[in-house]
């Protein structure tokens, strides 16, 4: 099955006159997540469930064959987590996306694209 994408926010800008309404999706424990990956994104995790979840990140190998996943990070229930940003080298998969997970549709994921 193929992953679900992830809907992504844009952050406002430094000079903003408001905010931006974070949009949060349910984790898809069986066919996994995505989001398009443009090196300047925030993965933020609610754990709305009432026993902790874990979330997985995936890395790819940079150029000199290095990885660092987020491997099973646990969250408790009603805990927030934040990560990132992701820059393309070491995370970005090769088809664009960069690649999470969640243990528990408890887990709430947004992803915000921060301004350049």
């Amino acid at each position: 099955m193929a992953r679900t994408t992830l809907t992504k926010t844009d952050a406002p800008g430094k000079y903003a006159s408001q905010g931006a309404a974070l949009t949060m999706e349910a984790a898809d424990p069986t066919n996994k997540n995505q989001f398009v990956a443009t090196g300047a994104d925030l993965v933020f995790a609610h754990n709305t469930g009432a026993g902790a979840a874990t979330v997985t990140i995936n890395s790819v190998a940079d150029p000199y064959g290095r990885t660092g996943d987020i491997s099973s990070y646990s969250i408790p229930a009603g805990g927030y987590a934040v990560f990132g940003p992701f820059p393309s080298l070491g995370w970005q998969q090769s088809d664009g996306y960069i690649y999470l997970e969640a243990s528990s549709t408890d887990v709430k994921f947004g992803v915000v694209k921060l301004p350049g």
